[in-house]
């Protein structure tokens, strides 16, 4: 039986979280900006392959339990990627940077 490929999509709010993060390690320098971008980025990609058990590597979220859906998390770097499984798409919700407070992850 063939297993059927979800992209990824990501949502307005993952996508400004992914520039604010980029934005803040800017200091180091464009390419190590440019670098941590694409990285992050990349780590999501194993998500699309086509075994489902790939779109559910990530741990439980427990920051979002609170909601309806279930919510899984990626770690890349000094990121949290927070993603959700849907019909046809897997949508990348949040990239928080881990060295903030932990009460802006929300």
């Amino acid at each position: 039986m063939d297993e059927v490929t979800k992209t990824v999509v990501w949502t307005s709010r993952a996508t400004k979280d992914l520039e604010k993060t980029v934005q803040s390690i800017d200091f180091y320098g464009k390419e190590k900006a440019l670098q941590l971008l694409t990285e992050i980025r990349k780590s999501t990609e194993i998500l699309e392959k086509p075994n489902r058990k790939f779109a559910e590597i990530g741990a439980i979220d427990e920051s979002f339990a609170h909601l309806k859906r279930k919510y899984r998390k990626l770690i890349s770097h000094n990121c949290k990627i927070t993603y959700r499984i849907g019909e046809q798409y897997i949508y990348i919700i949040r990239v928080f940077d881990t060295r903030q407070n932990p009460t802006k992850n929300k």
